[in-house]
């Protein structure tokens, strides 16, 4: 599996000419993970500055033009697998994750995973290879930005895959070629063991801090890039977890994010909504905006086809069912709250050729990825802000009246009250307001399913919901421990015997 992951680097920087030459003097033979050798026989794996640059451009570019497994497929899992939406399609590969009926089958899954791994291997050949550059206009500076700015990115891949899988392989270096002589030393490289969900975590806790010292600060003007704040934001969620609880620390890396100037955006149409014309977004980079990818005329956002309409070019893609349908669940719950405001923002109805949740004639879509040119947000202030709320709820140095500040200034902005002093008064209502206050603000982001799992909410909301939601799917499985991890590809298990699949698959 791995040797398919280094077939395909070398596929794609050979047809898409964003990465290395592999033909330049005097190298002579390539391999999968090399430019070449030398003429003394040296491998060679970026030959030069530019080399190692185009590289680097190629891993930013798997933040915009990837969009299959880090936003399509997270949507799915953090929004249709939970409470907030359904399906929408009556695709085999996506109602399980409506239905919870999940196998190692699913093509989702094994998609994901591969392209996940595909991305650990760009980061890590940077990683591994630039510091043997030998290239005097490759400045020491340079070299260490480069490599942090690698580590981010693996760290987020990382992360993502342990919240979905748990245990997982956690590979840093990259693998030589196969050869008769050397298979027993690279063996182990192309079939890795499982580290377990606690070494994943520390590995992207490593990568963050090693990266804070060198990656570049975050710039206003441009959120695209793998920042130091960037570094401590996934610090803020990655100590929220579980196997690394500490809410001190996630207390403390908001704070610094707050220093640094991000802060939640004036109006919370400025995070999604168009201009008035609907030829361009309303707003880029705005000061909730820690990481996202941009999209411009000529370069548009292919995802927008997946939820609904683009409304760049109305009616394109609009022949099919699309992903991501709301539930009703979620929708009342906006009804109920009277957030008007979040609700206008996160979901909208048109007219539809189908009729698989509701009449066609009123059909509710995702809204928050509504146009070609709209930006994919990562990474967003709110998120990091309702995390130290449940640090100052659930943590050690418990302050309820801080958090329910917090949770206040999120109301405040959509025009919602303050919370009651009854709830202020509880940890148990303070909890329960800040995972619905967590649900609306960053609905068809794909967070809640991680929320659940997170304050280990799954049984008690997932098996309740298929009772008062009318249009969800029968449920095939009762959710219970094992259903905290998504089972892990059966085709990643046939083809490396060291993988265990989760319990419970």
């Amino acid at each position: 599996m791995i040797r398919v992951v280094y077939k395909f680097l070398f596929l794609s920087i050979l047809l898409f000419g964003t990465s290395c030459s592999l033909v330049r003097d005097p190298l002579d033979t390539f391999s999968d993970v090399t430019q070449g050798v030398d003429e003394k026989g040296k491998v060679i794996v970026f030959k030069d500055k530019a080399a190692v640059e185009n590289h680097l451009v190629t891993i930013y570019r798997q933040m915009r033009d990837r969009q299959e497994h880090w936003y399509v497929d997270a949507l799915l899992i953090g929004d249709s697998h939970s409470d907030n939406a359904y399906a929408g399609t009556t695709g085999a590969e996506v109602v399980p994750f409506e239905n919870n009926a999940i196998e190692g089958s699913n093509s989702v899954l094994l998609r994901d995973w591969n392209r996940f791994m595909e991305d650990i291997a760009r980061a890590n050949l940077l990683i591994v290879n630039i510091d043997s550059v030998e290239d005097n206009a490759l400045t020491s500076a340079e070299r260490l930005q480069m490599k942090a700015e690698a580590k981010i990115f693996r760290a987020l891949i990382l992360f993502d895959m342990a919240r979905m899988w748990g245990d997982i392989p956690v590979i840093t270096k990259t693998a030589g070629d196969i050869t008769s002589e050397t298979i027993g030393e690279v063996y182990d490289d192309y079939f890795p063991a499982q580290n377990t969900e606690l070494e994943a975590y520390q590995q992207v806790e490593a990568d963050c801090l090693d990266a804070i010292k060198n990656a570049p600060n975050s710039n206003p003007a441009n959120k695209t890039l793998f920042s130091k704040s960037v570094a401590k934001a996934l610090l803020v969620k990655l100590y929220a977890e579980k196997p690394m609880r500490d809410y001190s620390k996630v207390i403390q890396y908001a704070d610094e994010l707050a220093a640094e100037g991000f802060d939640l955006a004036d109006n919370y149409s400025d995070l999604f909504g168009m201009n008035a014309a609907t030829t361009d977004i309303k707003m880029r980079n705005t000061k909730e905006s820690i990481l996202e990818a941009q999209f411009f005329s000529g370069s548009g956002n292919w995802a927008t086809w997946m939820f609904g309409r683009d409304l760049t070019n109305y009616n394109n893609s609009f022949t099919w069912a699309k992903w991501i349908t709301p539930s009703r669940d979620l929708i009342k719950t906006f009804q109920d709250e009277g957030d008007q405001v979040r609700f206008s923002e996160s979901v909208v109805y048109y007219a539809a050729g189908w009729s698989n949740y509701y009449p066609s004639a009123n059909y509710p879509f995702m809204f928050k990825l509504r146009s070609a040119f709209n930006s994919i947000i990562k990474l967003r202030y709110a998120d990091i802000l309702l995390l130290k709320a449940e640090a100052l709820i659930q943590g050690p140095s418990q302050n309820l009246p801080a958090a329910a500040a917090i949770i206040d200034k999120v109301r405040a902005r959509v025009n919602l009250p303050a919370l009651s002093n009854s709830t202020k008064a509880s940890q148990d209502l303070m909890l329960q307001a800040l995972l619905k206050e967590r649900r609306l603000e960053l609905a068809f982001e794909g967070q809640r399913w991680y929320d659940l799992v997170r304050l280990e909410k799954v049984e008690s909301v997932m098996n309740a919901v298929f009772a008062k939601d009318s249009g969800r799917l029968k449920r095939i499985y009762p959710f219970n421990s094992s259903s905290y991890r998504l089972p892990i590809p059966q085709t990643v298990i046939d083809q490396n015997p060291k993988i265990v699949q989760n319990p419970g698959y």
